[in-house]
């Protein structure tokens, strides 16, 4: 496992153990982790061949079968790196789409996987194949005279790509189907958003009692799983189990994924689901906070639910803005502690917005006065009209900014 700093930054060593608990969650021993800076990548080699070299010398004492670079590898520099190391190399990208092509049960899921391996396979045709430089041409030949092998391939993978871009499409417009249907029905609906491994598919069988695959690994589960669901004063809710995320998600999965992403963007309200017991869990908030951006489902009202509080050691607690809603608070999917109050808060915020809302009232502001403050749980704000005559006594008189009032609603806010 090489990690790669450049530009005088410090080796990233917790995202190179993410590579190593990627790598064991294909089925891989990582046998030797090695950090490496630079002040630019080297065009050839990435690491230089000073270091190329060691990393051979390694692989022949270890008898390791193959190099994982938690950085991006171009083209050139894989080949060059498999010439020189003899063995596979391969960058956090492939093992990534590596891991989705075990993992993808469902059919929806395979095609989603097929297409982000082929959209990437299409950027590699540049390897040292010696196939490819051959020509075939003459009358009544595949592919036409003077066509090269590599154009052939680039155009084969080009109309499997379409063809899967076809299929897709007609499972996104069932799916659409489905949740016009979900709207005329009234069903609020729910989605676990969060970084691989924090606890999500047990959370969702903890709360719909699905039994689903749930696993301390990462990316246990790919495949969007929905179950409808009654809480204790009778109101139903539709929970959607996501895909979780991770740093450095390849584009061409976010891409592939982004028809199964839109039930996030289009639910009533995201659960927010973050590991309490990783030490990164900041950076793995800002990462979700991202990849939400990216799909457009950063505007979705959030309810933090810090998961996993028994190996982190904390006890249940709740955390509520200035107008008694409850914004953020730890459970643990695995004893039950804290569930009890999760659903409260699903309860509530049925009660104070209604299913499929356009204009979901505005969330208290990350940062805003007693948005995260536990001395002041219950605090609310008061106003009084003015009559007539004030106003018209005031109308000359200087007016003060006037913020809006954090007490707009009873939704959770958004408090990362």
């Amino acid at each position: 496992m090489v990690g790669v700093a450049f530009g005088g930054a410090h080796a990233d060593r917790a995202s190179l153990e993410e590579t190593c608990s990627l790598a064991r969650s294909a089925g891989i021993d990582p046998v030797e982790m090695l950090a490496v800076r630079r002040a630019r990548p080297d065009a050839a080699l990435s690491v230089g061949s000073g270091k190329a070299e060691e990393i051979r010398a390694m692989l022949r004492e270890r008898d390791a079968q193959a190099v994982i670079f938690d950085n991006p590898l171009s083209p050139v520099q894989q080949r060059n790196l498999g010439r020189l190391l003899e063995v596979p190399v391969i960058d956090r990208t492939e093992l990534i789409l590596d891991i989705f092509a075990q993992r993808a049960r469902s059919n929806e899921g395979k095609l989603q996987v097929e297409l982000a391996r082929i959209e990437h396979q299409l950027t590699r045709l540049v390897r040292g194949w010696s196939h490819l430089e051959r020509q075939r041409g003459g009358i009544g030949q595949r592919g036409g005279p003077g066509e090269k092998q590599l154009e052939l391939d680039r155009r084969m993978l080009d109309a499997k790509a379409r063809q899967l871009r076809q299929r897709l499409d007609k499972l996104a417009r069932q799916r659409l189907t489905r949740r016009r249907a979900r709207l005329r029905g009234e069903v609020f609906a729910v989605s676990l958003v969060g970084y691989t491994n924090a606890g999500k598919s047990t959370l969702f069988n903890a709360l719909t009692g699905a039994g689903t695959y749930a696993a301390d690994q990462l990316f246990a589960t790919l495949d969007t799983l929905t179950r409808r669901t009654r809480l204790a004063g009778g109101a139903e809710l539709v929970l959607s189990d996501t895909v979780g995320f991770v740093r450095q998600l390849p584009h061409t999965l976010i891409e592939a994924f982004r028809a199964t992403l839109e039930e996030t963007r289009d639910a009533d309200l995201l659960l927010h689901v973050v590991d309490a017991s990783a030490p990164d869990r900041d950076d793995q908030i800002a990462e979700v906070a991202r990849v939400l951006a990216e799909i457009g489902a950063d505007h979705v009202p959030m309810l933090m639910v810090y998961n996993k509080i028994d190996a982190a050691g904390w006890s249940p607690e709740v955390l509520r803005d200035p107008c008694g809603s409850i914004i953020r608070l730890g459970v643990s999917a695995r004893s039950g502690a804290g569930l009890d109050e999760l659903r409260l808060a699903l309860e509530e915020t049925l009660v104070g917005r209604g299913p499929g809302d356009p204009h979901p009232p505005e969330p208290v502001a990350a940062g805003a006065p007693g948005a995260d403050s536990p001395q002041h749980p219950q605090h609310t704000l008061q106003a009084s009209l003015p009559d007539e005559a004030s106003l018209a006594e005031d109308a000359l008189a200087p007016q003060p900014l006037l913020l809006p009032s954090p007490c707009g609603s009873r939704s959770p806010g958004y408090s990362p």
